[in-house]
């Protein structure tokens, strides 16, 4: 039998081992990633994001249709896999349901990102609308944690996992007329610190992220339809889309595993604050 070129068997070989360890390396790293408030602005820009990196995908929200549209887009673009969960985070039984009952190949969750929640109405405290400021209450903070609490347990079973909590600077400083949507950002504020105390022996990490003017459906949501009143908020701004926010929580997410960003606020260069902004 003849023998070949040593030389030629040798960079054979190492080819093949880089290429069998690229895949390897590549299979480690690819994540399922959980993400509430999936089917608008921040929540769907994060699952494009992660989905584009190939990672997979639960996405969940209260509009079925826009999450089997952007199911659809993200296999058809990215050729990776998505699962669908239809509830609304305020309703602890529908979130506890979904995920007792959540397929055994998508229990090992890698990074929840809490991105659900909203703000309603800017009134002073004497005219505002207790009907709004119980929603605020409901989604932003108690939607948190029933998905957190919900979450967990397949974190817990891994010991290792990342939760990234959607802040806003509303929790950092309040404004006029914020008064109950910022309480609520300052509890996810809170809770994060907590859960990052309390969450340090398991190995997961507990990331806030707090974001200043951002242009989404936001303020459309907030101001109840208005589109002249939301469109106002951003006028003389070049204010973040909610790409920048996807890139910084993909940032957070895939830096070394003994690498945690704890808190990080982020605005458009026009914003200092809550309040202070510098309008042309």
């Amino acid at each position: 039998m003849q023998v070949g070129n040593p030389f030629m068997a040798a960079a054979i070989l190492k080819c093949l081992l880089f290429y069998f360890g690229c895949i390897a390396y590549f299979a480690g790293m690819k994540k399922i990633v959980l993400i509430t408030g999936a089917t608008s602005g921040i929540g769907k820009a994060c699952a494009e994001k992660f989905a584009a990196a190939g990672d997979d995908v639960i996405i969940t929200g209260r509009r079925n249709e826009r999450l089997l549209d952007l199911k659809a887009q993200l296999e058809k673009d990215h050729g990776i896999k998505v699962l669908t969960l239809c509830f609304d985070v305020q309703n602890r039984q529908a979130v506890e349901e979904a995920f007792a009952n959540l397929p055994e190949p998508w229990q090992k969750i890698d990074v929840l990102i809490n991105n659900a929640g909203l703000a309603l109405g800017r009134d002073s405290f004497e005219e505002a609308d207790m009907n709004d400021w119980e929603t605020m209450l409901n989604s932003n903070v108690h939607g948190l944690l029933y998905v957190s609490k919900a979450v967990l347990p397949y974190m817990l079973m891994q010991q290792k996992g990342h939760i990234v909590n959607m802040g806003s600077v509303a929790g950092k400083e309040v404004y006029e007329k914020g008064n109950v949507y910022c309480a609520s950002k300052f509890a996810v504020d809170a809770i994060t610190k907590a859960m990052r105390i309390d969450l340090l022996k398991n190995n997961i990490k507990v990331t806030g992220i707090h974001p200043g003017a951002v242009e989404t459906e936001f303020s459309l949501v907030r101001f109840k339809g208005q589109e002249e009143t939301a469109k106002a908020a951003y006028t003389g701004l070049t204010p973040l889309t909610a790409q920048d926010i996807a890139d910084t929580v993909f940032y957070c997410v895939n830096l070394p595993a003994h690498v945690c960003i704890n808190d990080l606020v982020i605005t458009c260069t026009q914003q200092a604050g809550t309040y202070y902004f510098y309008k042309k």
